[in-house]
C-alpha cells in the first residue's frame, strides 16, 4: 500500500497540503465538495505537487512538515527548486 503527501493549488491561488492513501479519488474529492472544509469553497483544486510514500505513518509526517513551510518555499518546491 502507498501513501501520498500532495498539494493542491485552489482556484483562488492558495494551497492546500494533504495526505492519502488515494491520490485521484481524494483530488475528486475536493473538487465535488467532500474533500477538507478549507477546499470547498474554493474550488476548483488542481493537483500541483505529490510525494509517494510506503506507510501513512510517512505521509502524514510530510504532511505536517509541508504545512510548516512558507508560501514561497511550498512554490519552490512545486517548481523543483527546492533543497
Amino acid at each position: 500500500m502507498s501513501a501520498y503527501t500532495y498539494i493542491v493549488r485552489c482556484a483562488d491561488g492558495s494551497l492546500y497540503t494533504g495526505w492519502t492513501d488515494d491520490l485521484e479519488k481524494r483530488v475528486a474529492a475536493h473538487n465535488a465538495g467532500k474533500g477538507a472544509k478549507y477546499t470547498r469553497s474554493r474550488r476548483p483544486v488542481t493537483l500541483v505537487y505529490h510525494e509517494t510514500f510506503a506507510t501513512p505513518r510517512e505521509a502524514m509526517s510530510r504532511e505536517w512538515h509541508l504545512k510548516r513551510l512558507t508560501r514561497a518555499q511550498k512554490l519552490a518546491l512545486i517548481a523543483g527548486q527546492a533543497d
